[in-house]
């Protein structure tokens, strides 16, 4: 792969991407956390949020999978 030089619509979407999530986790830390820390912390979460995607998706295949079809 190329390496091109991102376009600012690149980086914009990523920006609206990114700033939400940062700004959950920043809310969370203790006041006299750093930037870092924040950024740290949020890749440990991340990794947990993905490791929980995971196992939902587990539980909801085959018969175990959520259905919003009504039975009758």
């Amino acid at each position: 792969m190329e390496n091109k030089a991102l376009t600012p619509e690149e980086v914009q979407k990523a920006s609206e991407q990114f700033f939400p999530l940062f700004e959950i986790v920043l809310n969370r830390m203790p006041s006299n956390s750093t930037v870092e820390d924040t950024l740290k912390v949020m890749e440990t979460i991340c990794s947990l949020a993905q490791k929980n995607r995971i196992e939902q998706e587990k539980l909801s295949f085959g018969f175990n999978k959520n259905n919003d079809v009504s039975r009758s």
